[in-house]
């Protein structure tokens, strides 16, 4: 094998394939990417046999196609230190990688591909394409509230619900729940309901940018696959039930505000840093056209904000962790944010004024 191609056409390719990789692997060879060139071009794999990414660049010269496997993160943090533009020369020589680049020069460790292992290709029964912008959107709308290591290991990822006219995701750690949709050209002869882990999640949301490109998506029994043209990415599913999420969602709150979404994120930043550090519990009491933020910590140290919003009604007084609060504040897409109550014991409904795509649903905590 031997081939030459720029730094710069190496580098997003490779970062977002090392990005698969985990540092700790229980077979050595997981911890390598899979370089295989031809005269078309060059492909780089990752995977950790859950998630595998596939990503394509072109090279400038190729003298001998081939195949091998070297570290991965030796070879990203080679490509990262060496200067723009570099012309970076990749040969096999002895069963080892040398790589030369202006006056470096580098030998990498090889493992046999015929150890790389690919996930299998199982049927795909289905096949859609979507604007990457709108599958972006969805994923980074909700994917905050997935769990991270829960037992019920069906809540450490995302829900993919496709259906006629309409594509939904849904994630919850049992304490809160985003709910987020959008309309989408796709036609269904069955909606599907689809479990994406957390990890995949993540890596697929990188892979995306804004545009309107399409992306195009092939659903099989345990696995789902989406491929953009410079990156093919597969993961596994997640095999279980998620919960009926639509009874979680509370309906018949009597009290609803409207705030200023920037300015209230803030309040309860600076309210935060005297909440317990534990529990990060701050109170909120709701009265007319004001709503007051109160924390206060083991060290008996308090502090209190008020803000201007838009209320007519009871007061109420309620109890939350400001983390889920802020959470919600960051993702929400407008100016300002609709908050819905009914009871101190009753889950928020979060979302802008009037309803959007997106729904939030927060549990309170008794402070």
């Amino acid at each position: 094998m031997k081939f030459s191609i720029s730094r710069e056409a190496l580098l997003r390719p490779l970062t977002l394939v090392a990005g698969v990789v985990e540092r700790r692997q229980t077979l050595p060879v997981l911890s390598n990417v899979l370089i295989e060139v031809q005269d078309g071009g060059l492909s780089l794999t990752g995977t950790d046999l859950e998630v595998e990414l596939i990503g394509r660049a072109t090279t400038d010269l190729v003298d001998e196609p081939g195949s091998v496997t070297v570290p991965a993160r030796k070879l990203m943090d080679i490509c990262k230190s060496l200067p723009d533009q570099s012309e970076i020369s990749f040969t096999l020589e002895d069963g080892r990688v040398v790589l030369r680049a202006g006056r470096s020069r580098f030998t990498l460790s090889t493992l046999p591909v015929a150890e790389f292992p690919n996930i299998e290709d199982g049927h795909n029964d289905t096949t859609l394409s979507l604007p990457r912008g709108t599958l972006k959107y969805l994923i980074d709308a909700t994917s905050f509230a997935m769990a991270q290591q829960d037992v019920r290991y069906y809540l450490n990822g995302m829900l993919l619900e496709l259906a006629n006219h309409v594509v939904r995701t849904v994630a919850t750690d049992g304490h809160r729940l985003a709910v987020c949709e959008r309309s989408a050209e796709i036609e269904l002869a069955e909606a599907r309901k689809l479990i994406i882990p957390r990890k995949g999640v993540l890596e697929l949301s990188r892979l995306l940018d804004g545009s309107e490109e399409p992306v195009e998506l092939a659903l099989g029994a345990n696995h789902i696959r989406a491929n953009t043209g410079e990156f093919t990415f597969t993961s596994k599913l997640v095999d279980g039930k998620f919960p009926d999420y639509d009874r979680v969602i509370p309906k018949g709150g009597d009290k609803t505000f409207i705030a200023e979404r920037g300015e209230l994120r803030q309040i309860l930043a600076r309210t935060a840093i005297l909440s317990n550090e534990k529990y990060r519990g701050v109170r909120l009491q709701l009265e007319e056209n004001n709503l007051k933020v109160m924390a206060n910590n083991p060290e008996q140290e308090e502090a209190e904000e008020n803000v201007g919003i838009e209320y007519t009604g009871d007061a109420l007084e309620i109890g939350f962790n400001v983390g889920y609060l802020i959470d919600v504040l960051n993702v929400l897409d407008a100016d300002r944010m609709q908050m819905t109550l009914s009871d101190a014991n009753s889950s928020a409904l979060m979302e802008e004024p009037g309803g959007g795509d997106a729904r939030y649903v927060v549990m309170p905590m008794r402070l």
